[in-house]
């Protein structure tokens, strides 16, 4: 049955989709959605039932939302913004009223730091190794984080040699995955058992590329990996693409960002390219997130820019 929250939901997935068109094709007052997007009304029965058939039309199923996407952000290499990635875009998508569990996956608890948690009572490692509940923090209204530190580095061996340890972190989601739209997963800076075990939790991959020759050169290493989890692991785990991240406006980074978008045409570059911004490193010392510490920021709109070019694709692929 449709309810109203679900109504939302959809809408939020569908940005593109005009409200004031929909209510015209459901016959509903003027102004009837549009009080419901801002808190002012409630969708009564009658409502529903008469935009349950238009939604359909435009790929609403009762099913569509049940589980949350579990999306790993991920490199092998340092440095090129996966961290800032799975931060800056799960506030952009908490903002837009999606409900977000982060994961920091990468003992360096780099995620945390910069979101506030130094040293974490409850972390990652004690649900993978100790089998106690995935520990979430909340750090905005729709936005949560399961916290980690140097500890987990100690996960990895442990990982390995345990009958089904990979998989743990996968079992340790699925009783959270109706609770959230989105979890994403920054992933350490190696293909290591953690990441591993991230893509096999999850039901795509984001890659983040920084536009130098080094990380380009990686990247079919990168990829080498993500297909023989898909192959013998997670045969459900898809690319979602390419995001450029750290970008300076020079003739290198111009010249290897054509390439990639010439060379790799099996799945998606997106258009919204990360620049390589002071204002994430200030936020960062700070330990706050970068629409908190300057909302109206460039860095804050290029993530609430690939926020929404992201939730696009994702509704097209869903």
């Amino acid at each position: 049955m449709l309810s109203q929250e679900l109504v939302l939901k959809f809408l939020r997935h569908n940005p593109a989709l005009s409200v004031t068109s929909l209510e015209k094709e459901a016959n509903l007052p003027k102004g009837t959605l549009l009080k419901t997007v801002n808190n002012e009304r409630n969708l009564n029965e009658k409502h529903l039932n008469s935009l349950l058939p238009i939604l359909t039309k435009y790929g609403y199923s009762p099913t569509l939302y049940q589980n949350a996407r579990v999306i790993s952000i991920i490199n092998h290499k340092g440095g090129v913004g996966k961290t800032t990635t799975t931060g800056s875009l799960g506030e952009a998508l908490a903002l837009r009223s999606f409900k977000v569990l982060m994961l920091d996956m990468d003992s360096q608890g780099n995620l945390s730091q910069i979101l506030g948690i130094d040293s974490p009572e409850k972390q990652i490692v004690d649900a993978l190794l100790k089998g106690e509940e995935l520990p979430i923090v909340s750090i905005a209204p729709g936005l949560d984080l399961s916290p980690s530190d140097i500890d987990l580095a100690k996960a990895e061996i442990e990982l390995i040699v345990s009958i089904g340890g990979v998989l743990r972190l996968k079992n340790k989601l699925s009783p959270l995955l109706h609770l959230y739209d989105y979890i994403l997963i920054d992933c350490p800076p190696s293909l290591n058992a953690l990441t591993s075990s991230a893509l096999i939790a999850s039901k795509s991959c984001l890659i983040t590329l920084q536009p130098e020759i080094s990380a380009v050169k990686g990247l079919n290493t990168l990829l080498d990996r993500i297909y023989e989890i898909r192959t013998n692991l997670n045969p459900a785990l898809e690319i979602d693409g390419v995001v450029f991240t750290m970008v300076k406006k020079n003739s290198v980074h111009d010249g290897v960002k054509e390439h990639v978008r010439q060379s790799m045409t099996n799945f998606r570059v997106f258009k919204t390219e990360i620049k390589h911004l002071v204002d994430f490193q200030k936020s960062q010392i700070e330990q706050i997130t970068i629409s908190k510490f300057a909302e109206n920021s460039e860095a804050a709109k290029l993530y609430a820019e690939f926020s929404e070019e992201f939730s696009n694709y994702l509704q097209i692929v869903k």
